[in-house]
């Protein structure tokens, strides 16, 4: 059975590879031997420098010191009959130096060589004298110096910006006492999840709640980033969870550092850890956040480097070098990550007033324009070398998704003038709904995935989150659909509940079939796990706030008490691998998303729509609110809606 670590890992995500432990060499027992051999090196430097002293300084009884003055000239010569000496094929035609004064030069200097060299010698037998770990402590006191120093280098004060109007960061404190029990239930859950990983995983990127130890995934590289830390801290801040955000803060400060030899996913890290610093900014007004996400940000640029413009999957932080998933569709990149990069860019070029990130992402927008899409579809795969479509697959779930939302969230975040990004939003959609958008014989509304002309009538726990997008983009759209989209995104949300609702957890499995006599279930034994996705909560918080239909918030407590009872450890919440089972095992994993995406978007359903309104706040795909970027306030140019 394939593993939830095999699979796509977060709210509109990807399959990365699980590589292993293995896949990433140990560097501590080098470090550990560069260590002696540091020693070593100075000792036998010593020693070397010693025999120089003695083998190759010049003998006075053979050779004159000449100095190159004035008064000394040095002329190429073999004849020694005119009153000079000749040394090495030059003659020193000098004006008669006292011979005793150069003798005394030569021994002054000799004793010098040799006193300096003893210094030394006895210094070196001074630091073998030390005990290991005070030869250990000595260098990481060197080492941390040179961090400290490449860190004051890097925090260059970023120009003053005017903050947008933030409307809505604190309270939404209902008034009925139902809803705001069930918000304070949906604090508590926070509470323990940010509890266990304050004590089982602080500083690794996720937590196992059961084995009660730090949790990675290649999409993180093989450092230790503290991505839930990073990925909850908005949720702490409108939460009121204070003191959780200012621990979190504190780490970020003294120990997120970018400068490591690792491997990581463009896209992963753009939207949990650049979302993440970018909302906590707007939130809290901390500078440390906006400075270490400016740092991040130029650490992902060089993924730019291809052909195409269209960047690699993958970058190493260190050495800049990028490249692409072995598996997807001969060396492609992937719609939904290259594609979710304009909302955190836009604004990284907003707050440093440096258009290298806005310009990188309107590339990739006037790029695709240009290219004949089949049927009206963007395919999910596209190579950065020749660009060219990779395979014709095309998916409003895993590799698709996020793109399409974030056409539209451009549009929303641009104050609605960005009309370019909204007319290639409904271009899409129109397309979407001729090719992939179906009823089921028992009539529920599925959205399916178009392979090589051919429709696959499956939908992945993912393409829920459309649901929310159609009831977001239902204003502005065209020849007055506002109404058939919101209720296309009420479908997709019952849709997306039946899935839910016919399970035994009562959890939504990874992907659901429409075959047959077969509706809304998985049918594969590696589909029917749920890893505390949030895709189905965020529609059902997306059309509460538009409809004010209470089944909605009734739905989400319903997912709310599941999670709680068959989801949650003594160590926090794992995912579960079988959502039919009524004694499921857990995957041991405490996703950050869990933190980021699936809490916040509870703790929203039941709170007033004055937290964090549609109007003034956009959620990227991570669910990290970004401020609407009003006209007045934009320093961007490039794009016409901008000037």
């Amino acid at each position: 059975m394939t593993t939830p670590a095999l699979l796509p890992l977060s709210g509109r995500r990807l399959p990365p590879l699980n590589l292993g432990a293995s896949a990433f060499p140990h560097h501590r027992a080098t470090l550990r031997l560069s260590e002696k051999f540091i020693l070593l090196l100075i000792l036998s430097a010593f020693i070397t420098l010693c025999f120089g002293a003695f083998f190759f300084l010049p003998d006075s009884s053979k050779h004159k010191r000449f100095d190159l003055g004035l008064e000394d000239v040095l002329i190429p010569h073999v004849d020694t009959s005119k009153g000079g000496k000749n040394l090495g094929g030059f003659l020193i035609h000098g004006q008669g130096h006292d011979e005793h004064r150069h003798r005394e030069e030569e021994e002054r200097l000799r004793n010098k060589i040799r006193a300096d060299h003893e210094k030394a010698l006895e210094e070196a037998k001074e630091k073998l004298k030390k005990s290991r770990d005070e030869i250990q402590a000595e260098i990481q006191t060197e080492k941390n110096k040179v961090v400290q120093e490449l860190k004051k280098k890097d925090s260059k004060p970023l120009p003053p910006v005017p903050l947008p109007n933030l409307i809505g960061i604190n309270s939404g404190e209902p008034a009925d006492p139902d809803i705001r029990e069930r918000r304070s239930k949906i604090k508590e859950m926070m509470k323990h999840a940010w509890d266990n990983y304050r004590q089982y995983g602080w500083g690794h990127n996720e937590l196992k709640p059961i084995a009660r130890k730090g949790h990675s995934t290649n999409i993180f590289g093989n450092s230790q980033m503290g991505a839930t830390i990073v990925d909850a801290l908005d949720t702490l801040y409108i939460m009121g969870l204070h003191d959780e955000f200012r621990e979190g803060q504190e780490w970020i400060d003294k120990n997120l550092d970018f400068s490591v030899n690792s491997e990581v996913s463009v896209f992963e890290v753009n939207i949990r850890f650049i979302g993440g610093l970018l909302a906590a900014y707007y939130l809290s007004g901390q500078e440390v956040f906006k400075i270490k996400a400016v740092q991040l940000a130029g650490k992902l640029l060089p993924a730019f480097n291809t052909p195409t413009g269209i960047p690699w999957a993958m970058v190493n932080l260190k050495s800049g070098v990028g490249r692409n998933w072995g598996w997807a569709s001969a060396g492609s990149s992937i719609l939904a990550e290259f594609g979710t990069l304009h909302m955190e860019f836009v604004h990284l070029s907003y707050l440093t007033g440096d258009p290298v990130y806005y310009n990188k992402v309107m590339h990739i927008r006037k790029l695709l324009q240009k290219m004949d899409r089949p049927n009206g579809l963007y395919p999910n795969y596209l190579n950065p070398r020749t660009g060219r479509w990779g395979q014709h697959h095309t998916s409003v779930g895993g590799l698709g998704d996020s793109f399409y939302e974030y056409l539209l969230k451009a549009w929303l975040m641009s104050d609605k003038t960005d009309t370019e990004a909204r007319k290639m939003y409904d271009d899409a959609i129109e397309a979407i709904e001729k090719h992939l958008i179906r009823k089921s014989n028992g009539g529920l509304t599925f959205i399916g995935e178009w392979k090589n002309g051919h429709l696959e009538r499956k939908m992945g726990h993912l393409t829920c989150f459309a649901g929310g997008m159609f009831a977001l983009g239902a204003d502005g759209s065209r020849d007055d659909k506002a109404g058939h989209y919101l209720q296309l995104g009420a479908e997709i949300a019952h849709t997306c509940h039946e899935s839910y609702d016919r399970t035994t957890l009562k959890l939504g499995p990874e992907a659901f079939k429409f075959d047959g006599g077969v509706e809304a279930v998985a049918v594969r034994q590696n589909e029917k796990y749920y890893i505390l996705r949030p895709e189905v909560i965020e529609t059902y918080w997306y059309m509460w706030r538009f409809t004010h239909d209470p089944k909605y918030r009734q739905w989400g407590w319903e997912a709310a008490q599941a999670i709680d009872k068959y989801c949650r450890v003594s160590g926090g919440f794992s995912g579960v691998k079988d959502v039919y089972s009524s004694s499921p095992t857990y995957d041991d994993v405490q996703q950050s998303f869990f933190l980021a995406e699936t809490l916040k978007y509870l703790y929203l359903l039941f709170s007033n729509d004055d937290l964090l309104p549609l109007d003034n706040w956009v959620f990227n795909t991570e669910a990290h609110p970004l401020p609407v970027l009003h006209l007045a306030n934009t320093t961007l140019s490039g794009n016409p809606a901008y000037r």
